[in-house]
């Protein structure tokens, strides 16, 4: 049956293909405040009758009547969430805050988006949801990092003392067309240094490890967390495991770039090791990722060349 859904960070990188995928058999609901998302990204789905674009900041109270909300609204990535400390702080808080009341109100069910980084630079692995984590609370990350543990906190209390259904998607790195090209990620960072010839930038020594997921899969997986009776936090990520040297490799192969690796060094509490154990997601989601890194890398950098070309031939290129 059709539903009306609401999109917070509806226009992101994640969020745009959300709403792509969820306007095949619902109306949908795509709110941003444009911080960090942007019209190119769902310029396509405007002349889709069932979706509606809103410009708002989920800080500020929201009264909509829908049927299920995905809360995605927060800048993800380093570059973007360091540049305003407290504004990240307060999207976690209170827009996750404003998203549980008006779920309350309307008797809706939300799928709050948190994070690996709940579980800070590891000491445990591959990490499973039930490890409380290592985070640095004054550290430079903390925005993000307890940011996002505080949402958790508020949404399993929702459900407490309120019985409002909540969903927690632990997302892992994921990467995909449409990605900012300057969000500072190390896949976006790769590909778009290998496309311009341009030095790539190796934070630390380039053995800490990550596991990327590509975005589809991810996509896949919250629908069907949404879809669950699930009420526990869900990994969802690629248990593949690669070192960031090993990325740069296969993204300068796949782009035929003739960059060289500059090394820097490694930021304040960068995680050294992440790899999330989705037995959970297998088990009661019946998910888990099917999109190869170099397929998934392929697509990406063919959106990545395209881009860039339209921006180099642009007169403001």
């Amino acid at each position: 049956m059709s539903k009306r859904i609401l999109v917070t960070g509806g226009a992101g990188f994640l969020g745009s293909h959300l709403c792509e995928r969820l306007l095949v058999d619902n109306d949908v609901i795509c709110l941003d405040n444009f911080f960090t998302g942007r019209r190119e990204n769902i310029e396509h789905l405007l002349d889709n009758h069932r979706f509606e674009l809103v410009r708002h900041d989920i800080c500020e109270r929201v009264v909509l009547e829908v049927d299920e909300v995905f809360h995605l609204a927060c800048p993800a990535s380093p570059v973007h969430y360091q540049r305003n400390p407290v504004r990240t702080i307060r999207t976690c808080v209170q827009g996750t805050l404003n998203v549980l009341d008006l779920a309350r109100e309307v008797h809706a069910k939300v799928l709050i988006a948190s994070t690996s980084e709940v579980y800070g630079d590891p000491l445990i692995h591959p990490q499973v949801e039930s490890y409380w984590g290592n985070v640095n609370p004054i550290g430079i990350r903390a925005c993000y990092d307890e940011g996002k543990r505080c949402a958790e906190a508020l949404a399993v209390s929702y459900a407490r003392q309120y019985g409002v259904q909540v969903r927690i998607a632990r997302i892992f790195n994921t990467y995909g067309p449409r990605m900012h090209e300057n969000d500072g990620r190390v896949v976006s960072n790769f590909i778009v240094q290998c496309l311009r010839n341009e030095a790539i930038t190796m934070f630390g020594d380039g053995k800490q490890t990550r596991s990327f997921c590509y975005v589809d899969d991810l996509i896949e997986g919250f629908r069907r967390l949404m879809a669950s009776d699930e009420q526990e936090p869900v990994n969802l990520g690629n248990p593949g495991e690669f070192t960031m040297l090993e990325l740069a490799e296969k993204v300068r192969t796949l782009t035929g770039s003739r960059s060289e690796i500059v090394h820097k060094p490694l930021p304040q509490d960068d995680p050294i090791r992440r790899r999330p154990d989705i037995t959970r997601a297998i088990e009661r989601l019946g998910w888990k990722p099917t999109v190869a890194l170099e397929q998934g890398l392929v697509r990406t950098i063919d959106e990545f060349r395209t881009r860039i070309e339209r921006q180099s031939a642009s007169p403001r290129g």
